[in-house]
């Protein structure tokens, strides 16, 4: 019987009007902090989270899978602001991460405290009068199918990879996965935002399998993305001094990291 259940778990929301007004407000403070300080690419990078989430939420989630329910708003409106919302700070995290910003911690602590405050500053506003939910039965399978693929293929090329410095960082790209997940959840947890009214298997079951699976399965293709786009275009959009290939690039950026970590040049 536990099996049996434990594909399916109900995640679940429940918020006020103004959690969204002040999260809305939040993402436009965000969006001109990126560009005041150029970093063009991560928002453009993180606009692009926010329409993939509404594709994904929406499109699939919804029309496809009939999995989205909600009561007290407008199903298409909401999910476009959830979207947008956690579409545009995961993806501005993740892309932060991945060329290791030298500004990282302020946007990090600026991400991670709004997902904490929000929910709190949101109570103010009276009861959640916004219950939205899905069943995650339906596709849960796909999304594992999706993730062994993705880190399978790293595994392999690593493994046929004679120059270790051209080599993924696997355990690296996966606790960004999960930290980038991670801190959203424990948001949403702690704020009473995610499953207030279900049961405590269900708020811990949706805190680790959307920390371990929802960002990762998708990341190593970020990450693909991110080397191609970099090897290219500077944060600034301009062009870099010489363009490099795939495998350069992933060597360059791992040289990038030791050269942060041991503080040597090279």
């Amino acid at each position: 019987m536990f099996l049996a259940n434990s594909t399916e778990i109900i995640a679940m929301r429940e918020f006020n009007l103004l959690y969204i007004i002040l999260d809305s407000v939040f993402l436009l403070f965000f969006s001109a902090i990126l560009l005041i300080k150029k970093r063009y690419s991560t928002l453009l990078f993180a606009l692009a989270g926010g329409v993939l989430y509404m594709i994904v939420d929406y499109g699939i989630f919804h029309l496809a899978l009939h999995t989205r329910s909600i009561t007290g708003g407008s199903m298409f409106w909401v999910l476009l602001w959830m979207s947008m919302s956690y579409g545009m700070t995961n993806f501005a995290l993740i892309w932060i991460w991945l060329r290791k910003d030298e500004h990282f911690v302020a946007y990090t602590a600026a991400v991670w405290i709004w997902w904490i405050c929000c929910p709190l500053l949101s109570s103010m506003g009276g009861e959640p009068t916004i219950h939205i939910q899905r069943t995650t039965g339906a596709y849960h399978g796909a999304m594992a199918i999706i993730m062994v693929v993705s880190y399978f293929a790293l595994i392999v090329y690593n493994l046929l990879q004679k120059d270790k410095d051209k080599r993924f960082r696997i355990a690296w790209l996966f606790t960004l996965g999960v930290l980038v997940q991670l801190g959203w959840e424990v948001g949403l947890l702690i704020g009473g935002i995610r499953s207030a009214d279900l049961d405590v298997y269900n708020k811990i079951m949706t805190l680790v399998v959307n920390s371990l699976v929802e960002t990762n399965l998708g990341l190593p293709a970020l990450y693909c993305i991110y080397l191609l786009i970099s090897a290219r275009r500077r944060e600034d959009l301009g062009k870099p001094e010489r363009k490099l290939g795939f495998t350069e690039a992933l060597k360059a950026n791992n040289a990038e990291r030791y050269r942060k970590i041991v503080g040597t040049a090279q």
